[in-house]
């Protein structure tokens, strides 16, 4: 049985209804027709045109991202422009575009919760309420460990980028309950440091924010990491694409499939860095 682009939008909206979405925010269906059929999904972080190309490659019908492809204003779509020739690319090759941005932050499980299985926290609840929806989530490790082991063990956790992990603490310290919020998250300190966190996990921090929350806990806890913004939202594709899959496959797994694929292509825009310090505890500069 053939589904169409009409049936599909239900269980994405099931899954990640609009209404639980920021208010500055913009999610949902962005191209497609909905009476085109839907056999082949790709999920990824970023609409890219190189994105776009892979699903044109893949034979894909329909392109779940996380982030918006035209979230401030556009006045052209022409293709001189780098969102005009994403926009014309989805259009010519049938490709439906939805965004789940932070609808899929609110979600449970949502991108949060990939984050917080992958750095192996218990007892996880939400970090903050925004809006009247929940974002990050707050949980503890099985057992204290050094902030410089949490920050190598969240960089095997995580995918590699060229950035590597930032970190604000001191390499020893020891840490036990984690705050974590995927992609930017510097506009929650005030709720990391009531949640009682030992360290929060997050990604695009500024200098002048993470400065602040260093000085408002004079050096103590909560550590900051960040992770980067590409490597902590990407985990969640991969249960995305498994929710889409079982919800339109109903509970005795009998209905519709669609064949799902999870984007190979590395989104984070940073290819390099030199003159890093190492951490005291690795010993030199890199």
């Amino acid at each position: 049985m053939q589904l169409t682009l009409a049936e599909v939008l239900p269980a994405l909206e099931g899954l990640y209804p609009a209404a639980t979405a920021q208010s500055w925010d913009q999610v949902g269906l962005v191209s497609g027709d909905l009476g085109q059929r839907v056999e082949r999904v790709l999920f990824a972080v970023d609409p890219t045109l190189a994105v776009i190309e892979e699903a044109r490659a893949l034979g894909a019908d329909l392109l779940v991202t996380h982030h918006p492809l035209l979230l401030r204003g556009v006045h052209s779509v022409a293709t001189n422009r780098a969102k005009g020739a994403a926009v014309t690319a989805l259009v010519v090759h049938d490709i439906a575009l939805y965004v789940a941005h932070t609808n899929a932050d609110a979600a449970s499980p949502g991108v949060n919760d990939a984050l917080a299985e992958a750095m192996g926290l218990l007892d996880v609840e939400p970090l903050a309420v925004v809006e009247g929806h929940p974002l990050g989530r707050v949980g503890r490790l099985p057992s204290p460990i050094s902030l410089a082991e949490f920050a190598q063990a969240a960089a095997a956790a995580l995918p590699t980028t060229a950035g590597g992990l930032r970190v604000a603490g001191p390499p020893q310290a020891q840490v036990e309950r984690v705050a974590v919020m995927g992609g930017a998250g510097d506009d929650l300190f005030e709720q990391v440091r009531a949640s009682g966190a030992d360290v929060y996990l997050t990604a695009d921090l500024r200098h002048h924010p993470v400065l602040e929350a260093r000085e408002e806990t004079r050096g103590g806890p909560p550590y900051i990491v960040d992770a980067g913004h590409w490597a902590t939202e990407s985990l969640w594709l991969a249960s995305a694409a498994r929710r889409l899959g079982a919800s339109l496959a109903g509970a005795d797994g009998r209905g519709p499939k669609v064949e799902t694929h999870i984007s190979t292509l590395r989104t984070d825009p940073w290819d390099f860095v030199v003159g890093t310090r190492s951490h005291p505890a690795s010993g030199g500069t890199s």
